[in-house]
């Protein structure tokens, strides 16, 4: 059974967000994604300073399975993003949530965030997959 921490936000393309202090967001994959693609070994990142729209393509995850893009699941600028993940991809294996993250958002309309999925609502969709 995957993990799905309650304090994150969820979309059904498999990203979470937590929002920081700061109001800015960091962003990653799930635990569900990362089992279903295997080991990653190679994360395009976006360029910091770039503007993605939600819904954008804006990182690529590989494995030895299959490529899958990651999107925005918010509107805002790439504050910037996580640098070991270029030599070590298997953190986003090994700790989803935590060392594995992706990339940091300043998120332009926090009003956007009622629109994610909360743990409860992403197993749910979890439990439909299966």
């Amino acid at each position: 059974m995957s993990e799905v921490p309650s304090e994150l936000k969820y979309t059904s393309d498999h990203e979470w967000l937590r929002v920081e202090d700061d109001g800015n967001v960091v962003v990653g994959v799930t635990d569900h994604a990362q089992a279903a693609l295997g080991e990653l070994v190679f994360v395009e990142l976006p360029e910091s300073g770039s503007e993605v729209a939600q819904g954008d393509a804006c990182a690529v995850v590989e494995s030895v399975k299959a490529a899958s893009d990651v999107y925005a699941p918010v509107t805002g600028e790439i504050l910037g993003v996580n640098e070991d993940l270029a030599d070590t991809p298997e953190k986003v294996n090994q700790d989803p949530y935590g060392d594995g993250w992706l990339f940091r958002m300043r998120l332009v309309d926090p009003d956007v965030l009622g629109e994610l999925l909360d743990a409860e609502a992403y197993q749910a969709l979890l439990d439909e997959l299966d």
